[in-house]
C-alpha cells in the first residue's frame, strides 16, 4: 500500500470518478481470485477432495465478509492502538461512513478502500487451505478461518498497512501484501501441519492432481486477477506507479514460469504444466511486495530466482516430513520471503518512493527492515496458527477419521462428488476383474482409489 502522505487543507483531495471506477473494477479482480484459488487447488487434489477443496476457498467468502463489516476493518485500518491494533467506532459494521467521505488522502471513497481490502482478507486464509487439502472436518475449517482472521490477519494487516502500524512505522516496503498476505498464510499453513499431521499414505501412495487442466484455469484466473491484487494497492492511476506494478507483475510472473521449468527440466528431465502453473504463483507471490520498487529489469530477476527456489522449496516436505498437500510453504511462504527480502537488493528509489536498495546505493538499511518485516509475522503467524489449531483439535477435533479420509472427504463433509459417471455406466467408480480363462467364479469389483 502507498504511504501516508501529509496534505495542506487546501491541497485537499476530491472524489475521483476515474479511481473510483478503477479500484471497484480491481476490487472485483481480486475478488475472483479466490473462485480461482478454489479452482488452482481443486484440480490439484484427488477426485475424492475436489468439492472440500473448493469449498475450504468459498466459505471465507462468506465468513471473512462478515467480520470484516463487523469489525475486521475497524481492527485493521482503524486508528491506530499502541503499534498493534486499529480501532474506530465508525468503522464497526461501517455504520459510521459517509456515502462521499473520501479515504485518508487519497481520491476514494473509503467505502471503495474498505470493499478492496475486504477482498484481500477474504483470500489470505483461503491460501492456508492447501496445505490441509484431503483430512480437515469442515466445521473446524470454517471456525478456524474466523477465529485466524481475526487474531491473526486483522492485526498483521494493521502492522503492515496501518497508519501507526508498528511496521508501517518502521518503513518496511510491502505493496501489496508479501509479508500481511502471503508469509502470513504460508506460516500458517505450517503451524496448522505440524499440530494436525500428515495424510494417510503420506510418502507411500500416490497423490496426483486429478485434472490439470482445472490446474491451469485455475492459475490463469489467478494470474489475472493479480493485476487488480497489485496494480489497485496505489489505490489511484494518476502517478504512473500503478501501471509500473502492472508491468512488473506481468514481467515476474513469465520469468518465473521459466525459472520454474528450467530448473524442473534439469532436475527431473520434463516440462510440466503444474510446473509452470506453480511458477506463474511463485512470480505473482515474489513479485508482490517488490513490483512498486523495482524497474522491470529487477522485476526479471526476482520472478527467476522465485520461480528456482520456489521449485526447490516444494520438495523440503518429503526431506523433513511435514505434509504441505498443495505446497503452500514451498510457493507462498518460500515466495513471500523472497519478494520482500529482495526489495533490499533491487528497490531503485524512482518507483513508489526514493529508498533504494544494496545494489542501487542504498546499502543494508532498508534489507534490514524489511528482514525483521519478514520474521516478525512469520514467527507470529507460525507460532499463533499453531496454537489455535491445537486448540480446535483438543475440542472439535480438526481432522476426519482415517476411514472418512481414505474413502473420500468429499461425501464425508458435503455428501457430494464431483463427478458424477452414473450415465457412464458405472465404469469410473468400480474395475471389473473378469475371470481367469477356463474360470466359473462370478466377475468381482474393485474399488479404485480416487
Amino acid at each position: 500500500m502507498p504511504p501516508g502522505i501529509t496534505t495542506l487543507a487546501a491541497d485537499a483531495p476530491t472524489l475521483s470518478a476515474a479511481n473510483t471506477g478503477f479500484m471497484l473494477i480491481c476490487s472485483a479482480m481480486v475478488m475472483l481470485m479466490t473462485p480461482g484459488l478454489a479452482f488452482f487447488y481443486g484440480g490439484m487434489v484427488r477426485v475424492k477432495s475436489t468439492l472440500n477443496m473448493l469449498m475450504m476457498s468459498f466459505i471465507s467468502l462468506g465468513i471473512v465478509t462478515i467480520l470484516w463489516v463487523l469489525y475486521g476493518f475497524s481492527l485493521a485500518f482503524g486508528a491506530d492502538v499502541g503499534s498493534v491494533i486499529g480501532w474506530s467506532s465508525d468503522f464497526v459494521g461501517l455504520s459510521g461512513i459517509g456515502v462521499t467521505e473520501l479515504w485518508d488522502v487519497y481520491t476514494i471513497p473509503t467505502y471503495v478502500f474498505a470493499v478492496f481490502q475486504l477482498m484481500f482478507a477474504v483470500l489470505t486464509p483461503a491460501l492456508i487451505s492447501g496445505a490441509l487439502a484431503d483430512r480437515v472436518k469442515f466445521t473446524s475449517w470454517a471456525l478456524f478461518v474466523a477465529l485466524w482472521v481475526t487474531v491473526v490477519y486483522f492485526p498483521v494487516a494493521h502492522w503492515v498497512w496501518g497508519a501507526g502500524g508498528w511496521l508501517f512505522e518502521l518503513g518496511v516496503i510491502d505493496f501489496a501484501g508479501g509479508t500481511a498476505v502471503h508469509i502470513n498464510a504460508g506460516a500458517a499453513a505450517l503451524g496448522v501441519i505440524l499440530v494436525i499431521g500428515k495424510r494417510v499414505g503420506f510418502k507411500k501412495d500416490p497423490m496426483r492432481p486429478h485434472s490439470l487442466p482445472l490446474v491451469m484455469l485455475g492459475a490463469a484466473l489467478l494470474w489475472f486477477g493479480w493485476f487488480g491484487f497489485n496494480a489497485g494497492s496505489w489505490l489511484g492511476n494518476d502517478d504512473g506507479v500503478g501501471a509500473v506494478m502492472f508491468v512488473n507483475t506481468q514481467v515476474a510472473t513469465g520469468a518465473a514460469v521459466l525459472g520454474w521449468l528450467a530448473y524442473e527440466k534439469i532436475r527431473h528431465g520434463s516440462f510440466t504444466t503444474l510446473g509452470a502453473a506453480s511458477g506463474a504463483v511463485a512470480g505473482l507471490v515474489a513479485i508482490t511486495p517488490a513490483g512498486g520498487a523495482v524497474s522491470p529489469l529487477g522485476a526479471i530477476a526476482i520472478g527467476v530466482i522465485a520461480g528456482v527456489l520456489c521449485a526447490m522449496a516444494v520438495g523440503l516436505k518429503y526431506k523433513f516430513g511435514y505434509d504441505d498437500s498443495l505446497d503452500v510453504v514451498g510457493v507462498h511462504l518460500v515466495g513471500g520471503v523472497i519478494g520482500s527480502l529482495l526489495v533490499g537488493f533491487f528497490a531503485t528509489g524512482g518507483v513508489q518512493s526514493d529508498v533504494k536498495g544494496l545494489f542501487y546505493g542504498g546499502g543494508l538499511d532498508q534489507l534490514g527492515k524489511q528482514a525483521v518485516g519478514v520474521f516478525a509475522v512469520l514467527a507470529y503467524s507460525l507460532v499463533v496458527s499453531a496454537i489455535l489449531a491445537f486448540l480446535l483439535d483438543k475440542t472439535l477435533g480438526m481432522r476426519v477419521s482415517e476411514d472418512d479420509e481414505i474413502s473420500g472427504i468429499d461425501q464425508v463433509e458435503h455428501a457430494e462428488t464431483a463427478y458424477d459417471f452414473s450415465g457412464a455406466g458405472g465404469g469410473a467408480a468400480t474395475r471389473t476383474t473378469p475371470p481367469a480363462p477356463g474360470a466359473t467364479a462370478a466377475p468381482t469389483n474393485k474399488k479404485v482409489d480416487a
